[in-house]
């Protein structure tokens, strides 16, 4: 899930400590029974993965928690338990394409159709009302969502989203989606953990940041490793084409940004002219540019936190979390 692509040459091999867990991760262990959801979409059966945890006493409100692009349902986990304690219901799917969910061979992804699939899953199981909260791809997912189902949401979280800004527009050539699919395919541990260490965690690498590092690889360590490289390709092109920025000041939903300070994200970035490279992924300024244009939007900063403040420091993600939640939604 190499964020960038540059010369292409033989793809390398996973590090040899990396499990094969499986193109939809069948050996990677989950927080919390994955249930599956089955539908028809595009003239296909595809299956939702998805966690549905209940807590032992129900405040009334339900929380979907979306992932981000090189996550998955699973590294969530830090944040479900905190929810379910308080009272609320989490639910966590897998997006089509990603993670324990079908990756097909052929779909037109949009972030429009992931929106609809999710839909369609939290009315299948009865969630009503919803406080929807995304983290980087997910969050751009989100805003999609709030902006095709507002009716449907109690509250609007965002976790250091993607989509802030154009990356076409600010100056990052566009890619085929065979070039994104070539770049996918030199995938290894090594390159998922230098990226993660210099964008999620501001340089400070701890051991336990090792699972989610081996769960990515882990799904290119054996067969099926080009259709998954496949799926990432025609995502990197979903949400590179497919920018929500022109239209944040249509968000009706009452709206938290968590943001990471020291997040550098920006798909592409390093395929940017050098005058241009530097100026993307500023989530120092996109964050308080972003609360401004979302109409009533609250801005949570952590000034010295990356792209995954949830997982970088739970503690104080968490707090934050709780207590905004507690200020958004009624009792």
């Amino acid at each position: 899930m190499a964020l960038v692509t540059a010369a292409i040459a033989a793809a390398p091999a996973i590090a040899a400590d990396v499990p094969a867990y499986g193109p939809n991760l069948e050996s990677f262990d989950y927080p919390h029974p994955v249930e599956r959801f089955d539908f028809q979409s595009q003239q296909q059966t595809l299956s939702m993965a998805y966690m549905d945890v209940k807590p032992q006493t129900p405040n009334g409100h339900t929380v979907v928690l979306l992932h981000g692009k090189n996550f998955c349902g699973a590294t969530w986990e830090g944040t479900i338990k905190p929810l379910s304690e308080a009272g609320y219901r989490v639910i966590v799917p897998d997006q089509i394409g990603f993670c324990k969910s079908t990756k097909p061979k052929a779909y037109q992804y949009s972030l429009q159709q992931l929106a609809a699939n999710t839909h369609a899953l939290t009315e299948k199981l009865g969630a009503g009302r919803i406080i929807l909260m995304g983290h980087s791809m997910g969050g751009m997912l989100a805003m999609r969502y709030a902006l095709m189902y507002p009716d449907q949401l109690e509250a609007l979280a965002l976790v250091d989203p993607i989509g802030l800004e154009d990356w076409k527009a600010r100056g990052v050539p566009f890619q085929t989606v065979d070039d994104w699919y070539k770049g996918e395919l030199n995938t290894s541990y090594d390159r998922i953990k230098n990226y993660q260490l210099h964008t999620y965690y501001v340089g400070q690498w701890r051991p336990e940041y090792d699972r989610w590092v081996k769960m990515l690889a882990g799904m290119y360590a054996g067969e099926g490793r080009e259709l998954v490289a496949w799926n990432q390709a025609l995502t990197y092109d979903m949400v590179f084409t497919q920018p929500v920025v022109y239209e944040l000041g249509n968000i009706k939903v009452p709206t938290v940004l968590f943001i990471g300070a020291k997040d550098n994200t920006a798909i592409g970035k390093n395929l940017a002219p050098p005058e241009a490279r530097t100026s993307l992924g500023n989530y120092a300024a996109l964050g308080p540019e972003t609360a401004k244009r979302i109409p009533g939007a609250k801005l949570v900063m952590f000034e010295d936190l990356g792209h995954s403040p949830q997982i970088q420091d739970p503690d104080r993600f968490n707090a934050a979390l709780l207590e905004n939640l507690k200020a958004l939604v009624r009792p």
